[in-house]
C-alpha cells in the first residue's frame, strides 16, 4: 500500500487529515512549533493513535512519518 493510500484511508476512517493530528498532537505535548519533541518516542504516538483513533499499528506510523516530515 502507498504512503498516500495511508493517508485516504486514515481519513476516512477517522475524519481527519495529516494537519488535524499535528494539532491534536501539539495539544497533547508530542509536537512543538511543528516539530516532533525529542523525547518522544515513537511508542508513544502510535499508541496514542492506535487507543484514541482505532488505528492499526501501519497507519499510526504513517501518521508518525508525517510527524517526522518523512513524507514523499
Amino acid at each position: 500500500m502507498s504512503f498516500h493510500a495511508y493517508i485516504d484511508n486514515i481519513k476516512k476512517k477517522t475524519g481527519k487529515a495529516p494537519d488535524d493530528f499535528k494539532k491534536l498532537a501539539e495539544k497533547k505535548g508530542f509536537l512543538k512549533d511543528g516539530k516532533l519533541v525529542p523525547s518522544v518516542k515513537a511508542t508513544q504516538i502510535t499508541n496514542w493513535l492506535k487507543e484514541e483513533f482505532e488505528l492499526g499499528h501501519g497507519h499510526a506510523m504513517a501518521i508518525y512519518a508525517v510527524f517526522k516530515g518523512k513524507t514523499e
